[in-house]
């Protein structure tokens, strides 16, 4: 009996999966690394861009004030921290400078306003495509920088730059709905 209700668990769950891939654009079959790394990256920078569009204007200066959150970035330098690091991550892996002020992973100070954090976050995920796009079988092992002297394989800093926006997302979920706010990922498929 409890092998029965274990087995029907899993179908059920491996249903919804299916149910839930079917409903999903499918990328493209991977023919580099970098094409592999893009499909993970498209995903997201989309729930990533998402959720950063969700929160109103007025709103990114919030940051949590009860419980333990002392000292936590605000929902805007959240997403202009991600932004900024974005950037940099790319710059190592294209071995280059960053294109533009990082201000050590804050982002530039000038920008205020929603529309221009916005501008400066969708720049940043084309410039890292671009990055992790050139990674190939040739390259993905060779050392590249990833903070101050440590070096990694340019393989393992493209997989680590795709990871690091769902690690803000989902502190940037819980400023969302502490504004009473469902992120758009979340919210029923039309």
């Amino acid at each position: 009996m409890r092998n029965t209700k274990l087995l029907m668990g899993i179908f059920a769950v491996l249903c919804c999966s299916e149910f839930a891939l079917g409903q999903m654009a499918m990328p493209a079959p991977a023919k580099t690394p970098g094409d592999a790394l893009n499909a993970v990256l498209d995903i997201g920078s989309s729930e990533f861009i998402g959720a950063a569009d969700a929160m109103p204007e007025d709103k990114y200066s919030f940051a949590p004030t009860s419980g333990e959150f002392k000292g936590v970035r605000t929902f805007g330098e959240q997403v202009k921290h991600v932004a900024a690091v974005n950037y940099i991550f790319g710059a190592n892996i294209l071995g280059e400078k960053p294109p533009v002020d990082t201000n050590e992973e804050k982002g530039p100070a000038a920008l205020k306003s929603k529309a221009e954090i916005m501008a400066f976050l969708k720049d940043s995920f084309t410039y890292l495509h671009k990055a992790v796009g050139s990674i190939t079988e040739k390259n993905e092992l060779d050392p590249v920088p990833l903070f101050g002297d440590m070096k990694i394989a340019r393989l393992g800093l493209g997989t680590f730059a795709c990871s690091h926006p769902f690690d803000h997302y989902g502190q940037m979920v819980e400023y969302l709905r502490m504004n009473g706010i469902i992120p758009p990922a979340s919210r029923p498929q039309k």
